[in-house]
């Protein structure tokens, strides 16, 4: 029978001897179910509000705005016998990294899971619930403002229910996922969870485009503007927009009149940071690009986009035996780059997550059948 938040109280905790006593209880358990609620609409650094915990049929909300001392909750997620299962847990690491200073390991992240089951592909934790437990979970407080205290009944509700649910999903994703043998490899994946993304030179597409001089000078506003968001706590494009900075590295303004042409630039970035930005760009464009971050990537030449596009239904094939869904198995945007290394025209690293799991049920399979396309077409011409 499906517990909901109504069967069990809410168990506050605001204070250190709570956390304690509470981190004393979970520390006994295989698993607990982890989420948070936090505020990120005007700040670089997730605020965080409040974080929910189940284990062993019982729920707490851990109060982040009252807590001095969060050393017992450091400890519960390092401890390498307790499993924290989380759901889409990207932002919560970011909000873990930031407050605590450390991220729940072991972790498992059931979105990942259920797409290595073939539940479908970045499912959201209210679909993973009905396709697991046959309930509907309403989503009325996602906008609520999760720093003002006290919080409503519906928003303890709605706080409590993201762990309630999750802690009985993951036991029937486990089972399923042990059932199918996969199991190591779900650990794995979200094992290899961390924070960052592909970093701020990853919006920029058309880098490539760009000469030594031009590049230099991108490399240091963007260099300039995350450590600017992150002295001011202020998202990135309110402190300079993509688009401005690259308009910038493309003209190289030496003067004010031309900063101030650059596309989009505010007026109070110019008359604020004019004098300090030109400094820069003159600096980098003077010295250009001496030590190139790796390689950038380049738009696919018709061959590797060939190749690539006949690897789809391999990798289709791949999915079915797997039983997973195709997603999984490997970004889109990666698949051109698997045809390049396999055609001898890339120079790029190899991505870290091609390693374990993927590198013997994927990767290796998919690059077997690269060099047979291509061995196909060389004897074909």
């Amino acid at each position: 029978m499906t517990v909901q938040p109504g069967d069990m109280p809410c168990q506050w905790v605001r204070d250190t001897t709570a956390l304690a006593q509470m981190a004393q209880l979970i520390a006994k358990e295989d698993f607990v179910a982890v989420d948070t609620e936090f505020r990120r609409r005007d700040t670089f650094y997730p605020e965080v509000a409040l974080l929910q915990l189940s284990a062993a049929g019982q729920c707490w909300l851990i109060d982040p705005l009252t807590l001095t001392d969060t050393q017992p909750l450091q400890a519960l997620f390092q401890q390498t016998d307790l499993v924290k299962v989380l759901h889409s847990a990207s932002e919560d690491l970011e909000v873990f990294e930031r407050w605590l200073g450390v991220l729940p390991r072991p972790m498992i992240d059931t979105q990942k899971a259920a797409a290595m089951l073939g539940l479908g592909f970045g499912l959201s934790y209210r679909d993973l619930v009905q396709n697991l437990l046959s309930v509907d979970v309403a989503k009325d407080e996602t906008q609520s403002d999760w720093l003002v205290r006290p919080l409503t009944d519906a928003q303890c509700h709605y706080a409590m229910q993201d762990v309630i649910f999750l802690a009985q999903c993951w036991p029937i994703l486990a089972t399923r996922a042990e059932g199918s043998g996969c199991l190591p490899w779900v650990f794995e994946e979200s094992a290899g969870m961390v924070t960052g993304g592909r970093g701020p030179l990853a919006k920029f597409k058309s880098a490539w485009k760009l000469n030594s001089q031009q590049l230099a000078v991108l490399l240091d506003l963007i260099d300039w503007r995350e450590n600017q968001a992150r002295h001011r706590d202020r998202p990135r494009n309110w402190i300079l927009h993509d688009k401005v900075i690259l308009d910038i590295a493309k003209k190289i303004p030496t003067s004010m009149p031309q900063l101030a042409d650059a596309d989009a630039i505010p007026a109070g970035v110019v008359r604020k940071e004019g004098k300090r930005l030109l400094a820069l760009v003159e600096a980098a464009s003077e010295r250009g690009l001496t030590d190139p971050p790796a390689p950038l990537p380049t738009p696919a030449n018709s061959r590797v986009r060939k190749l690539a596009k006949s690897l789809v239904p391999a990798m289709g094939l791949i999915a079915e035996e797997l039983g997973m869904n195709v997603e999984i198995l490997m970004p889109s945007r990666e698949l051109e780059l698997l045809a390049s290394f396999a055609s001898g025209t890339s120079s790029l690293p190899r991505p870290p997550h091609w390693q374990g799991w993927r590198k013997l049920a994927v990767i290796e399979p998919l690059e077997l059948e690269a060099q047979r396309l291509l061995g196909g077409h060389m004897h074909a011409g």
